[in-house]
């Protein structure tokens, strides 16, 4: 069963949020960065931080001049700092490959450092208005539901995510790009995977709803832990440095998890390994780049 264009973009200029990187005038840098700092991150957290990264780095060239270590610090708690560095090292290939803009074509984009087909297809559809299927856990869980009448997606598959919804796309260019959004929208506030506002959804049809709301009948999905997890250790150690002036003494980090003194030595040396905290010559820790 198709999703009803015309329902959805209706409801979607009624509902849709005033997320600032949505308002005129932002670039496609600025989306770009939106999107790597909302992987597995709420919009509450990601847009003041946003709106800073925004006046401090307006451009590509102005992140690829800061060292690794201010762009860890500005990233502060948002989690999974690693898309920090990523960010920085695309920032350096975009000011002196690419004449400091984000480029528009797909393919061009994921040539570039960290970004990897959710993203490359996002920009080029939410920055440029290109006609590409946009496939998010949100988009995925829409297209399940009111397409295939099921209550949760299957395992994701790049191949089959991308074909289902470039199926539904409108033809229209500016309309697909429009439609790409709405869908996300819908899921991230009516289709929701928890106790979705059926009666509230603005689709006259919905496969899932016809068949009497089935129950999920897959594999348990697994609840990602945080508490006494080797990432919160790696977060309270970095946690350390960011709040530093320099390099620190060992003793610094070894306070900040007596639990289990062997999780956090897996911890440090899991940053050091990603290239997140460097160790001096004299044996200091401090953040990449400040070594």
């Amino acid at each position: 069963m198709p999703i009803d264009t015309t329902a959805l973009l209706n409801w979607f200029d009624a509902e849709e949020r005033d997320l600032p990187w949505r308002r005129p005038g932002v670039t496609a840098w600025q989306i770009l960065m939106s999107e790597i700092m909302l992987q597995q991150t709420p919009v509450s957290r990601v847009a003041p931080i946003w709106e800073e990264w925004v006046r401090k780095w307006p451009v590509p060239s102005k992140m690829a001049a800061s060292s690794q270590a201010e762009v860890l610090r500005a990233w502060g708690k948002l989690g999974y700092p690693r898309r920090a560095l990523r960010l920085h090292e695309c920032a350096s290939v975009l000011a002196s490959e690419h004449g400091d803009v984000v480029p528009a074509d797909v393919d061009t984009l994921l040539g570039l450092p960290g970004i990897g087909a959710y993203t490359a297809r996002a920009v080029a559809c939410f920055a440029y208005g290109q006609r590409v299927p946009v496939v998010d856990t949100n988009v995925r869980r829409v297209v399940a539901r009111a397409v295939h009448g099921e209550a949760e997606p299957g395992n994701p598959s790049t191949t089959r995510d991308l074909a289902d919804v470039d199926a539904l796309l409108p033809r229209p260019r500016a309309r697909a790009a429009r439609y790409s959004a709405a869908v996300m929208e819908l899921g991230a506030l009516i289709c929701t995977a928890k106790n979705p506002a059926c009666l509230l959804c603005p689709l006259p049809n919905c496969s899932w709803i016809d068949a009497g709301r089935p129950a999920y009948t897959g594999p348990a999905k697994k609840v990602q832990k945080f508490v006494g997890t080797d990432r919160q250790v790696r977060g309270k150690l970095m946690a350390v440095l960011r709040e530093s002036s320099g390099p620190v003494e060992r003793a610094q980090l070894d306070i900040v998890w007596l639990t289990d003194p062997g999780q956090r030595d897996r911890a440090l040396d899991s940053l050091l390994l990603d290239g997140l905290v460097e160790q001096t010559e004299s044996g200091l820790f401090c953040l990449a780049g400040e070594g």
